[in-house]
């Protein structure tokens, strides 16, 4: 297990991405958890999916902070911008950071490099800049399963040969952990880099299956299963995945002196998955099962009427699927959440923010 050496109490936490999906969940949590300090979060709110979603988790956030001990502060602006980027960090001199801010999804990065070039790249450099002109005690930051690519062997470990990207968004998220490396090496900013496995649940991301194949469902439309039916992937709930963000803001990893006398970097990276990859199949017959369930769909629904099996896509991949053991090892924590129940979450909250 690894020790326990920043106290979340008292302190200036910046989120970045905070009113993204895990970054909403997250600012709640410790919001909800921790009985003193700040949380400084913020965001540009950009259109690349439905603002009024980013609006809703904002406002749950301000309605959390109003019940909670910790003050928090929402500052709208954007990673890229190096002067806004360094005014946050000399004004509000945090003690930790996570930065979960980034232009997110595989395929639109296909057609719009730019935004994963100036969000993924120029944003976390400057993030990176900002650290090491004012020390934090940790920069927690988020990676991806898609850094794996086409790895053939699974589940997919952390010592895994990650060198053969097959979209833009894994290769900047893959960039993001050599930037972190290098400025942990040359500047001893305790970095730990965390690949997100499939995250699901209520309020989630428009562009993510699970909601898209709902959307298009409860308008008759039909939904494209891609590689025939036969991809897996690791789902993970966001309640696990926030669980797991916390214990590791706890423990920045330190410097280890090696045999021969040289210091390594103060960086870690781990895989926070449910480790149990889930056939795409098996999944829209869950979610077609609990959004019956939850009466967003009627009971007598012609499902195989509105289910299409066709190729896989540029950028995806046929399987993801993690190996947790260095999370459970460290931290005595592995994503728990069943599919099941994740999904019947997501189909009630969906329900009820659509009014339905």
């Amino acid at each position: 297990m690894n020790k326990v050496n920043v106290n979340l109490e008292d302190i200036t936490i910046l989120v970045t991405g905070s009113p993204g999906f895990i970054g909403a969940n997250l600012v709640i949590k410790i919001l909800q958890e921790v009985t003193s300090g700040y949380i400084i979060s913020l965001d540009n709110m950009n259109d690349y999916y439905d603002v009024t979603l980013k609006e809703y988790r904002l406002a749950q956030i301000e309605k959390t902070a109003a019940d909670s001990q910790v003050k928090h502060t929402f500052i709208r602006g954007t990673l890229a911008d190096k002067v806004f980027v360094n005014s946050v960090f000399e004004q509000y001199k945090p003690d930790i950071v996570v930065n979960l801010a980034a232009q997110a999804g595989v395929r639109h990065s296909i057609d719009h490099p730019d935004a994963y070039i100036e969000s993924n790249i120029i944003g976390f450099y400057n993030i990176l800049e900002a650290c090491r002109y004012n020390p934090v005690e940790h920069l927690v930051y988020a990676s991806s399963s898609s850094v794996y690519g086409g790895n053939k062997k699974v589940p997919f470990g952390t010592e895994d040969k990650v060198d053969n990207p097959v979209s833009l968004y894994a290769a900047t998220k893959k960039s993001n952990e050599l930037f972190a490396y290098a400025y942990s090496k040359l500047y001893g900013i305790p970095s730990t880099g965390l690949r997100f496995f499939t995250v699901y649940g209520p309020a989630g991301r428009p562009d993510m299956a699970y909601f898209g194949f709902t959307n298009r469902l409860l308008r008759g439309q039909t939904i494209e299963i891609f590689n025939y039916g036969n991809c897996k992937r690791d789902f993970t709930y966001v309640d696990d995945i926030v669980e797991g963000i916390i214990r590791v803001m706890c423990c920045a990893p330190g410097k280890n002196i090696t045999i021969d006398g040289v210091s390594t970097a103060p960086y870690h990276i781990y895989n926070i998955g449910n480790g149990k990859p889930e056939s795409l199949l098996d999944f829209v017959d869950i979610l077609q099962q609990e959004l019956v369930h939850a009466g967003v769909l009627p009971e007598n629904y012609d499902f195989e009427a509105h289910k299409k099996l066709v190729p896989m896509q540029s950028g995806d991949v046929p399987v993801t699927y993690a190996d947790t053991s260095e999370l459970e090892r460290d931290f005595g924590f592995k994503p728990s959440t069943t599919l099941r129940e994740g999904l019947r979450k997501f189909a009630e909250w969906y329900k009820d923010f659509y009014r339905i």
